[in-house]
């Protein structure tokens, strides 16, 4: 396997974990994953609504720290959080 096919499928694996584990942790709306071909940001990306909060959660930031993910800026909208991270 090449190095960038490697890359590719541990950052999915990134992603997916992290989607996964803030499913498990906060109340949210929706949580996606969307390859790099679907990516404006042309990465692995973490899609996000989080429902009754404002701002970003302590325990959302460190899952997606612990994940690696790059937090992308988003407007939170309407009592809801969205948020954007990308591997």
């Amino acid at each position: 396997m090449s190095k960038t096919v490697r890359c590719t499928v541990e950052n999915r694996q990134r992603v997916r974990r992290a989607a996964q584990a803030l499913r498990e942790t906060v109340p949210t709306v929706l949580v996606e994953t969307t390859p790099p071909v679907r990516s404006e940001y042309d990465a692995w990306t973490l899609d996000a609504v989080l429902r009754d909060t404002e701002g970003v959660p302590p325990e959302v930031l460190r899952e997606l720290a612990l994940a690696g993910l790059t937090l992308q800026p988003t407007p939170s909208q309407a009592g809801h959080q969205h948020l954007v991270a990308t591997a």
